[in-house]
């Protein structure tokens, strides 16, 4: 019943569905803790499935085959995820790659049961490929960043999305983890971090960097 109730909260094809298919969706779906830091996967199949957030946050990324990862983007409480279920659209032959960035608790549907209903509701047809439209587009805006600006302009403006995202100036972060997030390597971003700091734009510490200059980091990103 919890699991149906988030169902049709957040889906909004479930007024949709006839009661064998809100019966087989509710029964499918199920929700697992995922603690900070851990990888999201499918423990039955290769393919994960759709998952909504219900708490926490989702990194979505892909990683190339020496092992450099590029953040496509991120998923917050109430966001649902379609491309972790790309194997049911020809279409798509990548591979993305889940991570709870934060203790994150997810209700997901595996493709057992939604490629049955997927297939017999066009409501719910056309949900998935809406909604997995509008992830691809964050993928091309994303890749279309690592080809189109300079690195600087995108750690300035990786910071300033960070910063309003969270609320706070103060962006708890390693190196390592900011070099992820960017597909880049851990060296570059740490000596144009140091070059930030050089120009009052930050503040570097142990594991984090303190915004101080927010109006120069934008000024930077216009240039």
């Amino acid at each position: 019943m919890a699991a149906e109730t988030q169902l049709r909260q957040y889906y909004p094809f479930w007024d949709k569905l006839t009661d064998q298919e809100k019966s087989t969706f509710a029964s499918c779906s199920a929700v697992k803790d995922y603690p900070k830091g851990s990888f999201i996967h499918s423990e039955r199949e290769d393919c994960l499935g759709i998952f909504l957030v219900l708490s926490g946050q989702v990194r979505i990324y892909i990683q190339s085959d020496e092992g450099r990862e590029v953040t496509l983007f991120r998923l917050n409480a109430g966001d649902i995820c379609t491309l972790s279920a790309a194997c049911i659209i020809d279409e798509i032959t990548f591979e993305i790659l889940a991570e709870a960035q934060e203790n994150s608790r997810l209700l997901i549907t595996p493709i057992c049961g939604f490629n049955r209903i997927m297939g017999q509701n066009i409501y719910v047809e056309n949900f998935i490929y809406k909604r997995t439209t509008e992830e691809l587009s964050e993928v091309i805006w994303t890749m279309s960043q690592m080809l189109f600006l300079s690195f600087d302009k995108r750690l300035a403006a990786w910071l300033e999305d960070e910063r309003r995202s969270t609320g706070s100036a103060v962006i708890t972060a390693t190196h390592d983890q900011i070099a992820k997030n960017l597909g880049s390597a851990r060296e570059v971003v740490s000596r144009m971090l140091k070059y930030f700091e050089r120009e009052g734009y930050v503040s570097l510490s142990r594991g984090a960097v303190t915004i101080t200059d927010s109006a120069g980091l934008k000024k930077l990103i216009r240039q």
